[in-house]
């Protein structure tokens, strides 16, 4: 069986299953699949409409379809149980799965709604970069969420287990679209989530996207 995961490079969920597979060493090819203009039948594969979804394709060329990207690791991580990302441990387990629900459905929102689309998706469309919608987003309503995760980490490495775990990927795929924009939290201020991320997106599963992304972004 041949894993395709469809979607957009510069999707911060897409991003995060490549890195996923990247650090078990699953191979896997990248069909584009751009959101805003999607194929079709695109509802039918991914019912909710958004990417990624994996495509398992069968040796006579059949594929079935999971969407989600919080399904297609956890599917993943049964399949190809090592190196471990998703704790088994009750407590650790429940950890990293909050850490990446927040970090999917609270942190996403607010970086790639109030700073990504309007600076970086509105220039790739022809629009002007709303810079001060951005700032106000820096400034306003993003502070919460890092004070949180400056919180949570703490004086540790990783957010659970003290190694790597969805959890550090979950949350550090957002900061790399803030990146992107141009944008990045306060290192005085969050001293602790700013040395994580440089520690978190240096590592060869995050920087071979950031560098094709980048290379795409024309930064």
């Amino acid at each position: 069986m041949k894993y395709v995961i469809l979607g957009a490079p510069l999707s911060p969920f897409v991003r995060k299953v490549r890195v996923f597979c990247a650090e078990k060493g699953i191979d896997y090819e990248l069909e584009p699949i751009n959101p805003f203009s999607p194929p079709e039948d695109w509802h039918q594969i991914s019912p909710l409409g958004r990417i990624p979804v994996l495509a398992l394709v069968d040796d006579d060329g059949s594929r079935r379809y999971l969407p989600d990207s919080s399904v297609i690791c956890a599917f993943l991580e049964q399949l190809h149980p090592e190196p471990n990302l998703i704790p088994t441990e009750p407590i650790d387990r429940g950890d990293t799965l909050w850490l990446e629900e927040y970090a999917d459905s609270e942190l996403a929102a607010v970086i790639g709604g109030g700073i990504f689309r309007p600076v970086v998706l509105a220039g790739l469309t022809g629009g002007e970069p709303d810079i001060a919608k951005a700032r106000d987003t820096i400034d306003n309503a993003l502070p919460k969420f890092l004070d949180y995760l400056e919180t949570q980490l703490g004086d540790k490495e990783f957010f659970v287990e003290d190694r790597l775990t969805l959890a550090d990927i979950s949350v550090a795929t957002s900061f790399v679209n803030m990146s992107h924009a141009g944008f990045s939290p306060d290192a005085d201020r969050w001293p602790k989530l700013t040395g994580f991320l440089e520690r978190i997106l240096g590592r060869e599963s995050f920087a071979a996207c950031i560098g094709q992304e980048r290379q795409m972004l024309g930064l």
